[in-house]
């Protein structure tokens, strides 16, 4: 992977849709039927389908070019207005309106869903295939209303880094490098899996099964809340999700799909790739889901110069931005650590690391610690590319350090548990929320001190 923090532009191909939240509160049935009443419904529209794929991938600090069909239609137009500051769009023309996609929820929990719109994609323009030709990366999100299929020859001569299938839309074009179907998904384009069974063993010969069939490099199956299966062709890989969040679990897939395409286009390999989509997606889920992203139409967030965690996080805000903090040592920074932090960054629109002082990692650790002094901490954690910020606690939590700071999301990595998480409830009290990502297994300062310490003898 690349060195110098710059990202890949990403050129995403797929049909666009407009979701729509009214959310309210329920607390009685309805009297001529046994359904719930939502009062006070507040409406919230966002970017859906390759829309909202293309949207998170703008989000991670990428360059992103969206092709997709949209007409004059009243949601083609607010689609417009939310995208325009993040993406540049490549029409296609549309036959019918666009595909709405609303759902009522009555708190956090959807009671209903309403889906109207048929627009298809009519036909292919010549500056959609030349943007598809001229693309440095290309994922395809496939929602099956035709935009992949008018540009299937391009597609076929420049094969996708990433294609997010559906089983109303065509097969994926020999050569992509990685298709991610859901598990449901996958079962139903590999039906000889085993028909009713969803288990690993199902997944991994749907896998494999299609890995032969669409001749592509790999292909991931996600499980939701037990990670995904790579496969590419023989024995698979499961990447767990390392954490389970109960939250949100609208846009995962999509999250999953830009995040593994980002990856790929910036130089990390398919197995990187697809862990690191893993956790990011499991983040996103702890975080909301696709329900608790800032809004769209609000302008590019934009970092304050200089190093203030404090100035950074306000700016954010203001500009409706996701504020997200992560914690810890970091004294023998590791890739554990960097994994932890790159997913963390993916979450929202800055990344505040909250650090030990010296004398707090020496309380924890005890004599001898930390190998590394702060300044040295402090230089090497600004010198990664998703660290926006870093800031620093003398006590032994960093609870002091976020009510100031005051973050959206809060990160933690490791074997954590609920019980161990005392910020959560703090978190609370201004709607922010705690969230678990796993460091990659067998990573630890300490275990790397003890085998030091081993050789050295």
């Amino acid at each position: 992977m690349s060195d110098t923090g710059v990202k890949s532009p990403l050129l995403v191909v797929g049909d666009a849709l407009l979701d729509r939240d009214l959310t309210g509160r329920s607390d009685r049935l309805a009297p001529d039927a046994p359904v719930p009443v939502v009062d006070d419904c507040a409406e919230t529209t966002r970017p859906g389908g390759a829309a909202l794929t293309a949207y998170l991938a703008a989000r991670d600090g990428r360059e992103v070019t969206l092709v997709t069909a949209l007409g004059g239609d009243p949601a083609s137009r607010e689609l417009k207005r939310l995208l325009r500051p993040w993406v540049e769009i490549v029409p296609l023309p549309l036959a019918g309106p666009l595909p709405e996609k609303t759902r009522v929820l009555a708190g956090d929990r959807p009671v209903a869903r309403l889906d109207r719109g048929d627009g298809r994609a009519r036909t292919a323009t010549d500056e959609a295939r030349e943007a598809v030709l001229g693309a440095p990366a290309v994922l395809v999100s496939d929602y099956g209303r035709g935009t992949a299929d008018a540009l299937r020859d391009v597609l076929t001569a420049r094969p996708p880094l990433v294609w997010d299938p559906h089983p109303r839309g065509g097969p994926p074009v020999p050569g992509t490098r990685l298709v991610t179907p859901a598990e449901k998904e996958a079962l139903a384009l590999a039906p000889d899996a085993g028909p009713g069974r969803r288990d690993l063993h199902a997944a991994a010969h749907g896998a494999a099964t299609l890995v032969r069939r669409w001749k592509a490099a790999a292909v991931a199956v996600t499980l939701g809340a037990r990670g995904a299966l790579l496969s590419y062709g023989d024995h698979p890989l499961l990447v767990p999700a390392g954490a389970v969040h109960h939250g949100d679990t609208c846009g995962a897939g999509d999250r999953f799909a830009a995040t593994a395409a980002g990856l790929l286009a910036d130089g990390a390999l398919v197995g990187e790739a697809v862990e690191r989509a893993v956790a990011a997606a499991t983040g996103f889920v702890g975080a909301g889901g696709a329900g608790a992203l800032p809004r769209a139409d609000a302008a590019h967030t934009h970092l304050p110069d200089g190093d203030d965690p404090f100035a950074l996080a306000d700016g954010v805000r203001a500009a409706h931005g996701t504020v997200v903090a992560a914690g810890g040592c970091f004294d023998l920074l590791h890739a554990g650590h960097v994994g932890l932090l790159q997913a963390a960054r993916e979450l929202g629109d800055c990344l505040v690391v909250c650090v030990n002082s010296d004398a707090s990692v020496q309380r924890r650790k005890g004599a001898g610690r930390p190998v590394n002094t702060l300044d040295d901490r402090v230089r090497v954690l600004r010198a990664l590319a998703c660290v926006d910020a870093v800031a620093v606690f003398d006590e032994d939590t960093p609870e002091r350090l976020l009510a100031d700071l005051r973050p959206d999301v809060w990160v933690k990595g490791g074997d954590y548990a609920a019980a161990d998480l005392p910020e959560a409830t703090l978190l609370d009290a201004w709607g922010g929320q705690a969230v678990l990502l796993p460091y990659l297994a067998g990573r630890s300062s300490t275990g790397i001190l003890e085998r030091a310490t081993e050789r050295g003898r």
